[in-house]
């Protein structure tokens, strides 16, 4: 079930089969992709969070974490996708566009199972940080 919505910084697809958001997207289907979840507790269940960053990570919005497991995992609150989010542990989330191609809402809305939202935008992304020990690595 692929579904489409505006999530808290674009247009998304979001998903709990990676390989199909990957197929529909025209990417290897082995690419990983971000994971969004509304809740600190199911983040615990995906990652060790590091002891140095639970502050950080916790007051972060808009902000994607590398973990040291690799996975990238954003928690969304304080937006209206959060909402959606609470009904699902968590989703594999990416932009509802072609790879490296610009958002098209017409391509979007014929190539999802279920629309969740009305309007779509497209916001700047999300910003990007790896965790390293103690050591906090920008990416975007």
């Amino acid at each position: 079930m692929i579904y489409l919505a505006q999530t808290d910084t674009t247009a998304g697809f979001l998903s709990k089969d990676l390989k199909s958001l990957n197929s529909l997207k025209k990417r290897s289907l082995n690419k990983p992709c971000l994971i969004t979840t509304a809740k600190f507790s199911e983040l615990q269940k995906l990652t060790r969070i590091p002891k140095h960053f639970k502050n950080t990570i916790r007051k972060s919005k808009k902000t994607t974490f590398i973990y040291p497991n690799k996975k990238a995992i954003r928690v969304v609150k304080d937006h209206p996708h959060e909402q959606f989010l609470k009904k699902f542990d968590w989703l594999y989330s990416t932009s509802a566009n072609k790879h490296g191609k610009k958002f098209n809402r017409i391509w979007a809305m014929q190539n999802c199972d279920i629309v969740v939202d009305e309007v779509f935008f497209e916001m700047s992304a999300s910003k990007i940080f790896k965790l390293r020990g103690t050591k906090k690595i920008r990416l975007r």
